[in-house]
């Protein structure tokens, strides 16, 4: 199964990548949003996961994006409380 992560911590996102890796993953990984839609046009990919706060655009403006052409799964990640 091949994964796009896309957060913009870099050391979070190296080390989630490195878990999904180590669990038989194909993983890409990017730090920014607007890297992330131009990677998931691609078609490439079984699976994303997005964090919320990015640079360029974030998970939710990138989600509503994907959306309207595609019906890939899509895990959203935030350090947020609320």
């Amino acid at each position: 199964m091949r994964l796009l992560l896309a957060d913009d911590e870099r050391e979070l996102a190296d080390a989630l990548a490195a878990i999904l890796k180590h669990s038989h993953y194909s993983v890409d990984v990017v730090y920014n949003g607007t890297d992330a839609l131009d990677y998931i046009r691609t078609g490439l990919y079984d699976g994303c996961i997005l964090d919320i706060m990015m640079p360029g655009m974030n998970g939710l403006e990138m989600c509503r994006k994907i959306r309207t052409k595609s019906n890939i799964p899509i895990i959203m990640l935030s350090a947020r409380g609320e």
